[in-house]
């Protein structure tokens, strides 16, 4: 990937429900949050992104979450960072 996108949307699944086969993210997310670029890069090393209370540092070539907070914080055990979809 050449260029980095300027956001993505992230949704905060819980985990039973990502390792379940045919379940839909989108309908089980109990948060989500579109995330624009900071222009930072973050601790992780990658590009970092934030909106609406959550700030996550993302691998732009595999659309991974590296590193992320929820209002602050650490994201609770048992919920899972995934992103959906991505704007150039």
């Amino acid at each position: 990937m050449t260029t980095k996108p300027r956001r993505f949307t992230i949704l905060l699944v819980p985990e039973h429900v990502e390792d379940r086969g045919g379940a839909v993210a989108e309908d089980s997310a109990v948060r989500s949050a579109v995330v624009e670029a900071t222009g930072e890069t973050g601790a992780s090393g990658y590009p970092r992104y934030a909106g609406h209370g959550i700030v996550a540092d993302i691998d732009p070539s595999t659309r991974t979450v590296e590193a992320l907070l929820v209002d602050g914080a650490e994201l609770d055990y048992g919920l899972v960072a995934t992103v959906t979809s991505w704007s150039p």
